[in-house]
């Protein structure tokens, strides 16, 4: 029996698939809109996907990705250089820096601590961050990894690689429960949090 498919259109849908969050109906319907566009589109698309990997590098003092090593917010003089917040991805970058309430530096892991899942030490940037501290001038390590268990792990490992530096105040961001939920809602590791993290009223 032939294929149904003609091979650059099975080709196609087979690529949008691999995407993160991508399924097989998904890619199908990205494949065909595709292909329904101006030839222009489908052009810009390849452009842009070859423009990622060939003019988009990663800074060598926070790791993030940019179009010039240093990053812009490394190279940017304004920012509070006695502050690093460790984050897990770049992805995490963008959102605090969304919020505008943050005015430091960022050191970027690449990853959580995970053996489980494979993912050790060696394979994140924890080392180079000891090293940054360790160049001298940071009063403040703010460990940003997400409230997961892989990212409690994250955060304790950076906490005692950092903790033979008694002058840096190593910190966590704040975890409990968020703005407009219901407490019957909540999953006991977010309602410990809360507790641990309660603040005067």
């Amino acid at each position: 029996m032939p294929p149904i498919l003609p091979d650059p259109i099975a080709r196609a849908i087979e690529a949008f698939g691999r995407m993160p969050g991508i399924g097989p109906k998904s890619s199908q319907r990205l494949a065909f809109h595709l292909l329904r566009q101006p030839r222009a589109v489908a052009e810009a698309l390849s452009q842009a996907v070859l423009d990622l990997k060939d003019l988009i590098v990663e800074c060598t003092t926070c790791f993030n990705l940019g179009a010039n090593d240093p990053c812009a917010i490394c190279a940017d003089v304004s920012r509070d250089r006695s502050t690093i917040c460790v984050v897990e991805a770049p992805l995490d970058v963008i959102a605090l820096e969304k919020l505008g309430a943050y005015r430091g530096l960022y050191h970027v892991l690449h990853g959580s601590f995970s053996p489980m899942d494979g993912v050790l030490e060696d394979d994140l940037r924890v080392a180079d961050l000891v090293q940054r501290v360790r160049a001298g001038g940071i009063a403040e390590v703010i460990v940003a990894t997400n409230a997961t268990v892989e990212g409690e792990a994250t955060a304790n490992l950076v906490r005692a690689r950092l903790q033979w530096d008694e002058t840096v105040r190593v910190s966590r961001l704040a975890q409990g429960l968020p703005i407009g939920s219901d407490i019957e809602y909540a999953d006991d590791y977010t309602l410990t949090r809360a507790f641990q993290n309660r603040t005067k009223l």
